[in-house]
């Protein structure tokens, strides 16, 4: 039971889930997510983590986001129009590749795609870590609701700082020392 709440960067995934311009522009914590989202795209690239990032019907609500574009310049994100990613063409092929069955998870909007796609995610078998601090809802009330529902559904919810840490493992390491300069 307690693996379920384990992570190392040998066993994970990092999922950006649609944290694009106009879906941004509605967002009240919009730069926190994108903040924390660049922290772990920083952790996933010293690291060596596999990173999918998503994008819902981009004609209609725009590329993801220029800050997290740049930092995620060579992954294409994969299209979609489904509110689940696991809905969309080619992500469980991607995630399954991996071989890792632990998913970081963030990105907008919680109580549509985020919770829609960690639902799919457990019942697939994967362990879901849904960073409470990288996702967002236009409302507080929904983004809380569905934080709620995907921990009863048996996901982990977490936070930035506590992924970083948990997939560093310890002090001292030049990768340590990048992020500690990160998230000061």
């Amino acid at each position: 039971m307690i693996d379920k709440f384990m992570l190392s960067h040998e066993n994970s995934v990092l999922l950006i889930i649609d944290v694009q311009e106009r879906l941004a522009a509605a967002m009240d914590r919009k730069d926190q997510v994108s903040a924390n989202c660049l922290h772990l795209i920083e952790l996933a690239r010293l690291k060596n983590m596999p990173i999918v990032v998503t994008e819902q019907y981009p004609k209609g609500l725009g590329r993801t986001v220029p800050e997290l574009r740049e930092a995620l310049k060579d992954i294409a994100p994969l299209e979609k129009i489904t509110f689940s990613c696991c809905g969309g063409e080619g992500f469980n092929e991607q995630v399954a590749s991996t071989g890792r069955k632990k998913i970081i998870v963030t990105g907008m909007e919680t109580h549509v795609c985020v919770l829609t796609t960690v639902l799919d995610l457990l019942r697939g078998g994967y362990d879901a870590h849904v960073v409470g601090d990288a996702i967002c809802s236009r409302s507080d009330d929904n983004r809380r609701v569905a934080l709620e529902m995907m921990r009863d559904a048996g996901a982990v919810v977490t936070c930035t700082e506590s992924v970083l840490f948990q997939c560093l493992e310890r002090a001292g390491s030049e990768e340590f020392k990048i992020i500690s300069k990160r998230i000061r």
